[in-house]
């Protein structure tokens, strides 16, 4: 019986007889695409054929002589490729038998036979049938292709010996194969390399260069198979090590069971070990807590000593650690968050949303922090806590505010007795998780002392490059704080010094127009207030009266918190008389009932006194509470011209003070032409600003000094609808000034109906809410001349101010 023999294996046919292949090569066949399968001549391929396409094409050549030509295919992905999808080299393949599978795909085992070249195509359906050509090897004897063989076959048998996947029957086949093309089929075809690698060595015909590329393949393997040999015996090791000790560990706390010694000690220390090991800490840290655990099952449980490695060790146990993935944020239901939290700030909305936006798009980018400036009430915290829902994080609030000592931040070294971390890894622990929104409150009224400088220590933790790695003096260990959404607040930005400012982007949050604070009782305060005073929702119910009279008479503030207060008050009253029993039913609560549950008024509006004489004028003024009208009054009595300022004025505004003098002596014969020339030397001038025993400074009272200096001169009153606000120089030009909105508000409290301010301030109106616009004129100039034409009365018979 003839036999076709291949690598040792002799290949039957369907009926059990040996395939005999026919060496001739047609000259057209079927094409069969292979995936991520590359064929070699005189090797058995076994083929699984699922593809309606390659199922028909196998029925076809069973039908004939049961050849066919295998293509692989440049791209594993196309599942059906077409011919430009096909390499050009393959194998002529007979099939040697086939077995169709319960699920409709068949298996076939395929005699590799002659390698063919495709020279052009004749059909794609219903298969590809392409026309072909042998393309058989080049083989030059000599003995450098003796020595390729034989350092080929040498480091294959290495690879056989070292991988698992390579069965043993290799080592004997590549040893008695003597012929160096078969030789080079062989070992490609058994080789883990890519498909393209193998299609590059089918598509050589070159058997020496065919040999080269192989000595160089086979290297890089056996290379990797080292690598990989060294890696598992490591990892081998560290298991070996980790089985030894946890063995040791359970035979000490036998011994130690056995002799009624150490029970409670060494649970305690096995009880922190299991919690360190169930924690993914970064390398340091564990190396940290294993020395710290070793110090702790040394040391006596009755020594002070054991008591603060404990307490070390339990904080390392409390802080997160895991790094968690960050819930998407939705910035639709964020604005709804935002919306139905606060009223109005809509720009301050804006800001937060952008902020938000970009945290969505880049989850890992070290963003700015936040700093929410604004008077006391605004709802700067409440807008922290937002933000936090918004993003689906846990919050968290840190109170600085007359924090003097840098330990509050940082924490106290381990030397101390009693020594803790500070209020940002305390903050840490009680969220429970790396990436909360910690809001930092009142930022602004931190300061030095004894114990340090604690801003200075904000430094690091307000840093995005530098908070990575923060340190505490109680840990000494690093601690990432770059994923936690900082959030500060402040009242005073000034009072911030300035590396720490830097850090921060400033969202300036301004007060309330009487519409908003309306608006905000009636959506948040009463509800809240009835709730709490233990009323029915029905129960109470406050007109529009009522709260315009609280807002006016009883509370002077850019927020509402004072606002709050009363209300609450009135509901405790209200509360009371319902518990009495002297009130029953549905209680309304108008404007008249207000002031009879809370008295007199406790603020009264004075925009109109003292008017009846020149020499005063109604300045506007920024406080930490929101904007306020500062009046100024003059006087002259006989003298030698001394200018006298009194109300406390720090010397920022003595100095604009001092300017607007001089500039009115400079332009008497302009303002005032009927004014005797020497007017300023025969008369004493003293300039004081009411309200004495609180401290007044800042620029932005100079065109108010001028005005009230001007207005003594000419004996022309000051409007009692205008207020001003704004800085002068020596040549009478009106410089601008901050807080302008914050200042309108204060001036559309108390009843003002023009306001004066500097031309390079026209800008700021933008941001004024519609209400306030609407309310109120605003003049923007840019001399004092323009300032005196429209503040001063007309002149009248009147004679000017007389001493």
């Amino acid at each position: 019986m003839s036999t076709t023999e291949s690598s040792g294996l002799v290949v039957v046919g369907a009926d059990g007889a040996p395939l005999v292949e026919d060496p001739s090569v047609p000259a057209a066949l079927a094409v069969l695409p292979l995936r991520d399968t590359v064929p070699f001549p005189d090797m058995v391929i076994p083929l699984a054929v699922g593809q309606e396409r390659s199922l028909r094409l196998v029925d076809d050549v069973l039908t004939g002589d049961r050849r066919f030509v295998m293509v692989a295919g440049r791209d594993p992905e196309i599942e059906t490729p077409g011919p430009e999808q096909l390499f050009e080299v393959g194998v002529i393949g007979t099939i040697a038998r086939m077995m169709k599978m319960p699920d409709g795909t068949s298996r076939l085992l395929v005699q590799g036979g002659q390698r063919v070249r495709i020279t052009g195509w004749t059909q794609t359906e219903p298969w590809i049938v392409a026309t072909i050509e042998e393309f058989p090897d080049v083989v030059q004897e000599s003995d450098e292709l003796t020595a390729l063989v034989r350092e080929v076959q040498r480091t294959f048998l290495q690879i056989v010996e070292a991988v698992p996947y390579l069965p043993e029957e290799l080592q004997l086949a590549v040893t008695n194969v003597d012929d160096p093309s078969q030789l080079s089929h062989l070992i490609s075809s058994a080789l883990r390399i890519t498909a393209e690698e193998k299609q590059q060595l089918l598509e050589e015909p070159d058997v020496e260069r065919r040999l080269r590329r192989l000595v160089g393949l086979l290297a890089r393997e056996l290379e990797l198979i080292s690598i990989g040999s060294r890696i598992q015996d490591q990892v081998q090791s560290e298991m070996d090590r980790g089985q030894r000790e946890f063995v040791l560990r359970q035979q000490l706390r036998a011994i130690q069971e056995e002799l009624g010694e150490g029970d409670d000690a060494q649970r305690e220390v096995d009880e922190l070990r299991d919690q360190l090991d169930a924690l993914p800490l970064p390398e340091e840290v564990r190396d940290a807590s294993e020395r710290e655990l070793r110090r702790l099952a040394g040391i006596p449980a009755a020594s002070p000593e054991h008591g603060v490695v404990r307490s070390y060790l339990e904080w390392i146990c409390a802080l997160p650690w895991e790094i968690g993935d960050d819930a998407p944020i939705d910035l639709a239901l964020a604005q709804e968050i935002l919306d139905g939290d606060h009223f109005g700030l809509e720009q301050v909305k804006d800001r937060i949303l952008e902020h938000l936006a970009v945290l969505s798009l880049q989850p890992d980018a070290r963003g700015t922090i936040l700093c929410l400036a604004g008077p006391p009430g605004v709802g700067k915290t409440s807008l922290g806590r937002s933000i936090a829902r918004a993003m689906d994080r846990s919050f968290q609030r840190i109170s600085v505010g007359g924090v003097r000592d840098e330990a509050e931040i940082r924490g106290h070294r381990r030397t101390y007795v009693g020594a803790m971390p500070g209020t940002v890894l305390r903050a840490m622990r009680d969220a429970g998780t790396t990436n909360p929104v910690v809001l930092v409150d009142e930022i602004d009224k931190m300061s030095s002392g004894m114990g340090g400088d604690p801003t200075a220590a904000m430094l690091e933790v307000l840093d995005p490059e530098q908070n990575g790695t923060f340190r505490d003096h109680f840990l000494d260990l690093p601690y990432d704080l770059s994923r936690v959404t900082f959030v500060c607040t402040a009242n005073e930005l000034d009072r911030i010094p300035g590396p720490l400012r830097d850090r921060m982007e400033i969202v300036t949050i301004a007060g309330y127009t009487e519409a908003e604070k309306l608006e905000i009782a009636r959506r948040y305060l009463v509800p809240r207030q009835i709730q709490r005073a233990g009323l029915r929702r029905g129960q109470v119910a406050f007109s529009d009266a009522a709260l315009r009279v609280l807002i006016t008479q009883y509370t002077r503030e850019a927020g509402v918190r004072g606002l709050d207060r009363a209300i609450r008050a009135v509901c405790r009253k209200v509360a009371r008389q319902v518990a009495e029993g002297t009130v029953t039913g549905r209680v309304s609560i108008s404007g008249p009932r207000v002031r009879e549950l809370l008295g007199n008024q406790r603020r009264e509006r004075q925009q109109r006194r003292r008017r009846l004489q020149p020499g005063v004028a109604s300045g506007l003024a920024w406080t930490p509470a929101g904007g306020d009208v500062l009046y100024v009054e003059v006087a002259a009595t006989p003298g030698g011209g001394r200018l006298t300022l009194t109300g406390q004025l720090g010397d920022v505004m003595r100095e604009s003070a001092q300017a607007a003098y001089t500039w009115l002596r400079g332009h008497l014969d302009e303002v005032a032409p009927d004014a005797p020339a020497d007017w300023f030397k025969t008369h004493d001038t003293h300039v004081h600003v009411p309200a004495g025993a609180i401290p007044k400074d800042g620029p932005s009272a100079g065109i108010t000094i001028a005005t009230a200096l001007t207005s003594l001169v000419t004996g022309r009153p000051v409007r009692d609808d205008v207020a001003m606000t704004g800085e002068i120089t020596l040549t009478g030009e009106v410089l601008p000034i901050g807080g302008l909105k914050e200042k309108a508000l204060g001036a559309q409290d108390l009843g003002y109906k023009l306001v004066i301010a500097p031309g390079r301030n026209a800008a700021d109106l933008e941001d004024f809410p519609e209400s306030l616009r609407e309310g109120m004129e605003f003049r923007f100039v840019e001399r004092i001349g323009d300032v005196l034409e429209l503040a001063l009365r007309p002149p009248s018979g009147r004679k000017r101010a007389t001493v």
